[in-house]
């Protein structure tokens, strides 16, 4: 049966596992089918026996229904042209879907106090007509939402759920603006729990002195305390019932609703027993105006304290937004002045002088000098730059001075897509935080209900004073009950990890990615240009007229062959074509008049010579496919594979006429991360399209012992398949075009940062840096952070389930003692504060790398992203 491809529009895919759920419905209906996902795009593509109708059901069921239709598909009724495997493309161009899949848009929520508010911002941003995703985080305090519906429509809806949301639109502003928030929330709820506790102390401790019955002078002295702590819940606690208030005209509650509860029942009792005392028996003068207090004041501490810890979360984010530059010096009409950074475009010539932070990314026009990429790259040494190189906004200049054309600005520069990348991150849900969300969700009702039934079994089966114990545990179970810590306990922790990724040079796409990271049991690495450099050279040229040396003088003939060579291999971004090109044109030879090009995958490339004759360039599977007899090259073909070379033949007109032999030296590094890698406990494997001499001598050396060679790019894809079926977790590192079936296929992409876009996209984790203990780092971090957040699920959860029970009174028959109101109110507080500084935790914790000081090094003075 043939396959056909086909191409969709889904506005639900967000990241690699969207692209893995979607892959197994259709995988279910055909087993054979091939799925890559490009989530920045909302693209799928599919090779697969399913027709159209076929295929957007399989979409629909598993929960990720196609927006449109690519450019250029045929639909059921069109002759569709079958294809065998999976090609890669070599242009974007031919890849450019129609952008039909909506638009992302963040917005500042304010007004959410727990998870339940969470939950109940996200329904309503849901339910929006045009919005295929939302998701809101707690610890940012950020919505991003993916549709087509406009921000107005979205900020209404968040309105109309009772929370107030206001469009990002710039990412620096936006953050400036909540720290400055943030900080004023602070003062504010550290003067409000001061003016609590300024009640609240001094009469618990007159308890001990003063406790008049409410009798006669006692009552005023009661009413006037009452009075006071009026005040203080119209006051400092004033939001607490305000936010209720709102949430029940909604419909909702959350934590706010629990707070006011507790409070305004503590202090509606001890009213009417001031009221109504005479008329009351003794048992039930129990007054607890110092409880209400008490409660409004630890509480707002333990917010402020809350914030204060919360704010370290985001200093990576805050570090990179901190690297873009405010200002330009942008030079127009031979007018040269300082702009601001939005209002520079695209083709403006912005000068740069020595020290200064570069503004945009861009290609210098004139001057030279050296630029400090470390912030980007983690290179420590600065790279010389001149005419036509490409520079980048973060950068920082020598001591020379520049003038480049802007090629990209805003959020469009490298800098700008590392910041937006990470942000996103940050703001992305690992699966774990699932079960917390669900709880959330329900948690607030569930305590309510759990109040009414203390109080009712208290006052049916409880012993004297029964009204009183009612009230005690009803009470303390409503302000005990913290549903602040789930929600913190994932989103906190997911912002800290992928910050820390960040400041270690890796870039981290989603929470899912982050949280199967850390239980990867096998690592599948490409060879060229990850664990080598990537720069090959030739070293050895053995025409038929002899071997030749590089660098050597050639005669005409073997001149001319090499010109073929050029115009056979301009074209193509491999590392071994830039190899061979720069070879011919150090030797003068002149790129030869070329026609019907065709690269073949996996093999080489093939077309006409000026005369008509065939010409093929490429591995030795490409020229025996074609019958080309290699038995003339098989003995030097042979020593320069024993030596570690790839070897390149070239065959004219069905014979062989020359062979290359090109080296490409190992990373300085790569076996020490190899060696890292595996004391982690990851199986690595080595993939490669190379000889199986070559892969056998590269693979020896790093200390790799499974290695396969001769692959495809469908291959390796096929490959990982296999070890995903024999029970292993795989990650895939790979920087090419090639590399991206198989990227998209493992479980976790890892790609090269100075690799192309394709296999960038195809990725679920970005290295900055060329070098594969990024590999580690990530990993290790990964763990790091799930284990924080399995402790933050563990304590938040164990917190719950431990506490309400106790507030319930279940320990009264063996204590004889009620828990407190002031204790549940002061112990709810210490929960959220304990979530939030063991995720600070993450921010001190180490790498091995850092450990063994395998991150370069950098002066105090840089900020740091490496």
């Amino acid at each position: 049966m043939n396959s056909y491809e086909l191409e969709r529009i889904v506005p639900g895919m967000n990241c690699q596992g969207c692209v893995k759920r979607m892959r197994e419905a259709i995988q279910a209906l055909d087993p054979e089918a091939e799925v890559s996902g490009f989530p920045a795009e909302k693209r799928l593509v599919a090779i697969t026996t399913l027709d159209a109708s076929r295929l957007d059901d399989a979409l629909e069921a598993s929960g990720y229904p196609p927006g449109a239709v690519a450019s250029g598909e045929p639909d059921e009724t069109s002759d569709k042209t079958p294809v065998a495997v999976v090609a890669s493309r070599e242009s974007d161009t031919e890849l450019a879907p129609h952008r039909e899949g909506g638009v992302t848009h963040r917005l500042s929520i304010s007004g959410m106090t727990c998870a339940s508010c969470v939950k109940s911002v996200e329904q309503a941003l849901s339910r929006t007509p045009g919005v295929a995703t939302a998701s809101v985080n707690f610890g940012t305090r950020v919505a991003q939402v993916h549709g087509r519906a406009e921000v107005e429509t979205l900020v209404s809806a968040v309105r109309a759920a009772g929370y107030d949301a206001e469009p990002i639109i710039d990412l620096r502003q936006a953050e400036e603006a909540r720290t400055a928030k943030d900080a004023e929330s602070y003062k504010r709820r550290l003067r409000g729990s001061a003016w609590s506790l300024a009640l609240a102390v001094p009469l618990m401790a007159s308890m001990f002195v003063y406790h008049p019955h409410p009798m006669g002078m006692g009552r005023l002295y009661w009413l006037v305390i009452g009075l006071l702590t009026l005040a203080v819940l119209a006051g400092p606690g004033r939001h607490f019932f305000v936010n209720a208030w709102k949430n029940l005209r909604h419909h909702q509650a959350n934590m706010d609703t629990l707070i006011a509860m507790g409070t305004g029942t503590a202090w509606l009792y001890s009213m009417a027993v001031v009221a109504f005392a005479p008329w009351l028996p003794a048992v039930a003068h129990g007054i607890y105006f110092e409880a209400s207090a008490m409660i409004i004041g630890l509480v707002l501490l333990g917010n402020a304290l809350e914030l204060r810890a919360r704010g370290r979360t985001s200093e990576a984010l805050k570090r990179l937004l901190d690297l873009q530059s405010r200002t330009a010096r942008v030079i127009r009409d031979g007018d040269e002045r300082e702009l601001p950074i939005e209002e520079v475009r695209e083709d403006d010539h912005i000068r740069v002088r020595p020290g200064e932070r570069l503004p945009v990314d861009g290609v210098v026009t004139s001057g030279a000098s050296h630029i400090d990429e470390s912030m980007l790259t983690g290179e420590p040494l600065p790279v010389s730059k001149g005419e036509g190189d490409e520079v980048n906004a973060g950068t920082v200049n020598g001591r020379g001075g520049l003038v480049y054309r802007a090629t990209r600005v805003g959020t469009d520069t490298r800098l700008g897509q590392i910041t937006e990348q990470v942000a996103l991150a940050q703001n992305s849900r690992p699966p774990i935080g699932e079960l917390a969300d669900k709880v959330s969700s329900i948690f607030v009702p569930t305590v309510m209900i759990v109040a009414v039934l203390t109080a009712l079994a208290w006052f049916n089966f409880g012993a004297e004073p029964r009204l009183i114990h009612m009230l005690v545990t009803a009470t303390t179970v409503l302000i005990i009950a913290c549903p602040c810590a789930l929600g913190l306990a994932t989103p906190i922790s997911t912002m800290i990890g992928v910050g820390k990724a960040a400041e270690h040079g890796v870039l981290v796409r989603s929470g899912e990615a982050l949280q199967t990271a850390s239980r990867l049991t096998t690592l599948v690495v490409d060879k060229t240009g990850t664990l080598t450099e990537g720069k090959p050279h030739v070293t050895e040229a053995r025409f038929l007229s002899g071997e030749i040396r590089s660098g050597e003088a050639l005669p005409d003939d073997e001149k001319t062959l090499l010109g073929l060579v050029a115009a056979l291999e301009r074209g193509s971004e491999h590392p071994l074509a830039a190899a061979l090109l720069k070879h011919a044109e150090q030797t003068g030879a002149e790129a030869a008049n070329i026609s019907d090009f065709d690269s073949v995958t996996g093999g080489g490339v093939k077309a006409t010579g000026p005369d008509g004759e065939a010409l093929l360039l490429g591995n030795a599977r490409l020229l025996r496919e074609a019958g080309i007899d290699l038995s003339a090259g098989n003995e030097l073909a042979g020593e320069l594979e024993r030596r570690a070379r790839t070897v390149v033949y070239l065959a004219i007109a069905g014979r062989l006429a020359a062979l290359f032999g090109i080296s490409d030296p190992l990373r300085a590094d790569t076996v020490a991360a190899i060696k890292r890698l595996q004391a982690d406990g990851l199986k690595v494997v080595m993939l490669t399209g190379d000889n199986e001499h070559t892969a056998a001598a590269i693979a020896h050396e790093v200390g790799i012992d499974d290695f396969r060679a001769g692959l495809l790019p469908e291959d390796k894809h096929a490959e990982i398949e296999r070890l995903q079926q024999a029970g292993e977790l795989v990650g895939m590192v790979g920087d090419g075009i090639n590399d991206a079936p198989a990227l998209a296929r493992a479980n976790v992409g890892f790609a090269i940062g100075q690799g192309t876009d394709v296999a960038i996209e195809s990725a679920g984790i970005t290295l900055m840096r060329s070098s594969l203990h990024g590999i580690a780092d990530a990993i290790e971090i990964s763990r790091m952070t799930l284990r924080n957040i399995k402790q933050n699920l563990v304590g938040a959860f164990g917190y719950n389930v431990l506490c309400i029970p106790i507030a319930a009174g279940v320990l009264y028959p063996f204590t004889g003692m009620l828990l407190s109101p002031m204790i549940a109110g002061a112990a709810m507080s210490l929960s959220s504060i304990t979530v939030v500084s063991n995720a600070n935790r993450l921010r001190l914790l180490r790498t091995r790398g850092d450990h063994q000081g395998e991150r370069p090094t950098q002066t105090e003075s840089k900020e740091v992203l490496s």
